[in-house]
């Protein structure tokens, strides 16, 4: 069944992530788009207090929670209210499966999305994806397990997002390219030498978006845009040698498209998550609402230039790893997830970031057809040789 030959009148969704950045932008589109949507299931991994609180607002069928030593807090603070009050990570793969569901939105951070959306396509439920990972990872099997089961993937990353409305009405036209464009993050223009005593809170200074801290530091590195090249790839059947990256410090063209005939479709927005957001959830309507308009008056001068990959050399190892396939993607994202991770504990220093990752990339043994339990694997490998890195 597509998305809009449904029968319920609002559309149900479950939101995967309702504590994170996402998550509670989300849920603005939900008091937003009232009428058109509801809350079926909220989840979160620690922030009970804030899962509580929205609980008690959205009034969801169930939540989980992934914490375990938290789920008598929630109960019981859930109990009179009749919401249903489920822990871990297995609970959360069984209740994207409930009835009543119709879309799930994928907020989760890293590769613990990868699980619980596969069983939600399995299920037959329709994916808002805003968990870059789950096709970094394992991207070929995603999507081949949509396309079996007919559920639809909309991108809520705002350059996939923008490609994925630079295409509407275009399907039958071969694409030529796919233009990803990047903010720079906070150190664009920096030297290598000018980076080497820079802090975790100078990383966490995105200067255009509002992000979670992981997705900001790896935007600071150029990370990010390495690992929307990649999703990029299996999101729209596109070569890596057809995905270019243009720096564009304003963030105000989200992404284009180039046909095959030259033309250029870009989509442009001012830096808010909530457009993709709700235009993911309530696809294919665009509904109206109340968010703050681009006005070309405010901003008479775009400008774009190339990437520092010699500076930034995460970006460049995603396109290797995206070239060489196989469970390399896999690799860069969980030695990434790691690396981050450790930075963010002042355990390494943010030009160590690459080397991480890089030596992982190097020490892991490549695989070209690997299967779900072999991706795991190669994951759970690399975060063990990526915590094991001295510089």
């Amino acid at each position: 069944m597509r998305l809009e030959e449904s029968e319920s009148p609002t559309r149900g969704i479950a939101i995967l992530g309702s504590t994170g950045s996402i998550g509670t932008q989300a849920l603005e589109v939900v008091r937003e788009q009232g009428q058109a949507l509801h809350v079926e299931v909220l989840s979160a991994q620690s922030n009970a207090d804030l899962l509580v609180q929205q609980s008690l607002e959205f009034k969801p069928n169930a939540v989980v929670i992934g914490d375990t030593s938290k789920w008598k807090q929630v109960n019981d603070a859930l109990f009179d209210a009749g919401v249903k009050v489920y822990s871990g990570a297995e609970a959360l793969e069984q209740v994207v499966e409930a009835d009543g569901i119709d879309m799930i939105l994928t907020a989760m951070v890293g590769s613990a999305g990868l699980k619980p959306t596969l069983r939600a396509i399995d299920a037959g439920k329709h994916i808002a994806l805003a968990n870059k990972e789950t096709l970094v990872m394992a991207g070929e099997l995603v999507m081949n397990a949509a396309r079996k089961k007919g559920v639809d993937i909309h991108p809520v990353d705002s350059e996939h997002s923008a490609i994925y409305q630079c295409l509407a009405g275009e399907f039958h036209n071969p694409i030529e390219r796919v233009v990803l464009t990047a903010s720079g993050g906070p150190f664009r223009g920096r030297s290598v030498e000018s980076l080497v005593g820079v802090t975790k809170a100078d990383a966490l200074k995105h200067p255009n978006w509002d992000m979670g801290a992981k997705i900001t530091i790896d935007s600071a590195s150029l990370m990010n845009k390495g690992l929307e090249v990649i999703e990029a790839k299996w999101l729209f059947d596109v070569d890596p040698n057809q995905i270019d990256v243009v720096v564009h410090p304003q963030s105000i063209v989200h992404s284009c498209v180039q046909f095959e005939d030259g033309s250029i479709k870009a989509q442009l927005g001012l830096p808010d998550m909530k457009l993709p957001i709700q235009y993911a959830l309530t696809y294919p309507r665009r509904l109206q609402n109340d968010f703050p308009r681009f006005n070309f008056m405010d901003h008479p001068s775009l400008t774009f230039e190339k990437p520092d990959i010699e500076t930034f050399r995460n970006l460049g190892l995603a396109f290797n790893a995206l070239k060489e396939g196989g469970n390399a993607p896999a690799i860069l994202n969980a030695a990434n997830e790691v690396a981050v991770s450790r930075f963010l504990k002042d355990d390494i220093k943010f030009l160590d970031l690459p080397d991480v990752v890089e030596y992982a990339l190097n020490r892991v043994t490549h695989q070209v057809k690997p299967t779900l339990d072999d991706l795991i694997a190669s994951d759970e490998e690399a975060r063990k040789v990526a915590s094991e890195w001295r510089g």
